[in-house]
């Protein structure tokens, strides 16, 4: 990560949510890993610590890695019913510390949006989103901060409207930057300090040489961090074109007979099974934010709560898969953690 001017650190204001029920939560969730990584035994105590809900599957651009780019969902394409977040966050809020507002899709074409992020700023949650940028015109941006977002990432894949569009297809450069711009306009007239500001650069070979020059204009525009992100390849055996020349931004590795491979080891464990699981848009629950499709469902939340489900056969079923061999379910082949860089 390259910190430019962040007015505070995540850590200290996610630690302030830390009420008595949730940070016993935590050394629930966290023993409870611990035991079953040591034992090899599917035990869980506690709720979620943070949960990932998509806002909708739907988006304006066409990246070529990303299914909603692709429009290849075999999933419906919907948006997130305010009934259905607030149900699940009066379940969840009480043990929930940090709550991000994306899976797939754009979030602020969900016209409801705004008013989900202040619904769980007011049950003292950490919130925070990823967007493209294109929808920051004055107005969203004021409400955006007047929402009390804690943290929006602004994906910028490119320092020249060249470099952006080779990966963002159908996107403008300039539509990005005057999104910032708004956004740090309206922080300043209305004396607030949040959202945090991150500008995330995707590394890919296209963009590589403008790492620097991302870096550069954060600084200019006055963009609190700056997050260079490696990419997720889906047919990277043979490699791609997008794969980068500087392996340290790469979650892949080339072999001795010009095959790649994923650096991850994918050891028989995985932390986010035990704190953080990903609601899609229509109330499905999937172990995590590598199964785009939803094709591991541990459950509906228009059919069951959430506790339930979280603590269910199904899930569990899942947490042992996992323990026994990682490198049998197929998400998991092309799972990054552990392999990012944040530079």
């Amino acid at each position: 990560m390259s910190k430019l001017k962040s007015p505070y650190g995540n850590a200290l204001v996610i630690f302030k949510r830390l009420s008595a029920k949730r940070l016993l939560n935590v050394l629930k969730v966290v023993s409870s890993y611990y035991v079953s990584k040591i034992s090899g035994r599917a035990i869980h105590w506690g709720m979620p610590i943070s949960i990932s809900i998509e806002p909708t599957t739907s988006c304006n651009l066409r990246c070529p890695e990303c299914p909603s780019g692709l429009r290849s969902f075999t999933r419906d394409t919907g948006m997130l019913d305010p009934g259905l977040f607030s149900k699940t966050l009066s379940e969840l809020s009480a043990d929930l510390i940090y709550l991000t507002f994306y899976f797939q899709g754009e979030p602020y074409l969900n016209p409801r949006f705004l008013e989900m992020v202040q619904e769980a700023g007011k049950k003292n949650v950490f919130t925070s989103t990823s967007t493209n940028a294109h929808y920051l015109n004055d107005a969203n941006a004021r409400a955006t901060v007047l929402s009390g977002l804690d943290r929006l990432i602004i994906s910028l894949d490119g320092t020249t409207q060249e470099t952006y569009e080779s990966y963002r297809i159908g996107g403008d450069l300039n539509k990005v930057i005057e999104g910032t711009k708004n956004m740090i306009r309206w922080k300043k007239e209305l004396g607030s300090k949040t959202p945090l500001l991150i500008f995330q650069f995707l590394v890919v070979r296209p963009n590589e040489h403008q790492i620097e020059d991302v870096k550069k204009l954060a600084t200019e525009l006055g963009v609190d961090e700056v997050r260079l992100k490696t990419a997720q390849i889906y047919d990277y055996e043979h490699g791609s074109p997008l794969i980068p020349e500087n392996n340290i931004y790469s979650r892949y590795k080339q072999q001795k007979d010009g095959s790649w491979k994923i650096k991850n080891s994918l050891d028989n464990h995985c932390w986010k099974l035990w704190q953080s699981p990903v609601i899609t848009w229509d109330g499905l629950v999937v172990p995590c934010c590598f199964d785009k499709d939803a094709k591991h469902r541990m459950g509906d939340l228009k059919e069951t709560t959430f506790r339930e489900l979280w603590h269910g056969e199904v899930y569990q079923q899942f947490r042992s898969s996992v323990l026994r061999s990682r490198k049998e379910i197929d998400i998991c082949k092309n799972c990054s953690e552990g392999t990012k860089v944040w530079a």
